[in-house]
């Protein structure tokens, strides 16, 4: 476990940023963008925690807040580099357990019959928020596996998180007994 003694380290200060390898790289770089957007994730993924979620999904966000950090250090790594630097990786169980916890969150909620709107209870909205930022780190991530290799599960963890966020924003809203905001198509 590492020991931070000092927040500011000065080295940045010319535009780059330690990878976990001990490489540098410029902080507008495809790899800082990606796991940058994942900590971002990982922050919002904390205000939902801070929204008051109900308590069926305490437990599963304070999972994937962990697996956001595993996300973002399997990331700060090259894959060319994972083998003399190893650290936490993401496993094709993460994706397993979030579609398990989808099937279950889903049983207690409707089939959809309309486009929901993002909103409902603060924790749901934020969860909602939660979902975009989600997008876009699999998008950067995506990006960033189209110049290097990745890890062979991150794309599919962050694609999948993303749909466990939309559905746990439902089930807060179902559990809460909050109605939905639908979407109303034009006439």
């Amino acid at each position: 476990m590492p020991r931070i003694r000092k927040v500011y380290t000065r080295t940045g200060d010319d535009g780059t940023t330690g990878l976990g390898s001990g490489q540098r790289a410029a902080k507008s770089s495809p790899r800082i963008e990606a796991y940058g957007t994942v900590d971002e994730l990982n922050a919002q993924i904390g205000v939902v925690l801070a929204a008051g979620p109900v308590r069926d999904l305490l437990d599963p966000l304070q999972r994937i807040q962990n697996e956001l950090l595993q996300v973002g250090a399997e990331l700060s790594v090259p894959e060319a580099d994972q083998t003399q630097k190893p650290g936490p990786r993401i496993k094709a169980q993460h994706v397993a357990a979030l579609e398990q916890l989808m099937d279950k969150l889903s049983e207690q909620l409707k089939p959809l019959g309309n486009f929901i709107l993002p909103g409902g209870t603060p924790a749901a909205a934020q969860l909602h928020v939660a979902r975009t930022i989600c997008r876009r780190a699999e998008r950067r991530v995506v990006a960033l596996a189209e110049t290097e290799p990745v890890g062979p599960h991150v794309v599919s963890y962050l694609n999948r998180l993303s749909d466990a966020l939309f559905v746990m924003a439902r089930f807060q809203n179902k559990t809460s007994g909050t109605s939905e905001p639908l979407w109303e198509a034009p006439a």
